[in-house]
């Protein structure tokens, strides 16, 4: 005759598992038969896996509330507008310090201006030509020079103005007015140095050469600023 199959149920960490044993007590100690029949031997590794399983599982994060979201959106909203007064405070103190060299400047040239040889006026113009052709990062190499910053420092500007535009002259920042290779912001300030400020690299470069000279003091100190704080 057949032995009656029992139903053992075994309750792990939670876990119900549900064991068909005929005949046998899956609760026997090690020593017993049960030990070695394989249907219990199954029924415990069932019980082992389970508890790993649940040991494996991470808690899933809390999901943030309506007003939780609501208070980080303004967080970020709040950051990002703090960085854009900070941008345009620092270049509108630029502009001051510009003009207060272009002012003297002007009144240096007044004083100081004589007939020039029509030859050294020529060689003048022509280097002066040379300075500001060629593509965008030429023409900033060659105007390092005029701001008594060597060579070295081009690195440095590279590396600024390709993560701030890639130097494109149309680069228009798609959550601010900043625009151009050197990311003026707004814009329109650069019309200062030419009304083609908009398609002509050579204004905007001279603009932002300007701007790091007067706030940073070199194209390094810039970079360096914007690595610290993801702007300039």
């Amino acid at each position: 005759m057949k032995a009656k199959r029992s139903v053992a149920v075994l309750a792990v960490s939670g876990i119900a598992v549900v064991s068909v044993v005929a005949g046998l007590d899956l609760f026997s100690s090690p020593g017993s038969s049960a030990a070695s029949d394989p249907v219990s031997g199954r029924a415990e590794l069932a019980v082992l896996n389970s508890e790993k399983a649940q040991k494996a599982k991470s808690p899933s994060p809390k999901p943030l509330s309506a007003e939780e979201q609501a208070e980080e959106v303004t967080r970020l909203r709040n950051q990002i507008e703090a960085v854009e007064a900070a941008r345009i405070a620092l270049q509108n103190k630029a502009d001051l310090r510009q003009k207060a060299k272009n002012t003297a400047l002007a009144r240096y040239k007044a004083l100081q201006k004589t007939d020039e040889n029509s030859r050294e006026e020529r060689a003048s113009r022509d280097a002066e030509r040379k300075k500001i052709s060629g593509t965008p990062r030429e023409i900033a190499m060659n105007l390092l020079a005029d701001h008594g910053w060597k060579e070295s420092q081009f690195s440095c500007l590279d590396s600024l103005w390709t993560k701030e535009s890639r130097w494109k002259v149309s680069a228009d920042n798609p959550t601010s007015s900043a625009y151009g290779i050197p990311q003026a912001l707004p814009g329109n300030r650069m019309a200062a140095y030419g009304s083609d400020w908009r398609t002509n690299p050579v204004t905007q470069i001279k603009w932002g050469l300007d701007y790091i000279e007067n706030t940073y003091g070199s194209p390094c100190g810039a970079w360096s600023h914007s690595k610290a704080t993801g702007w300039y």
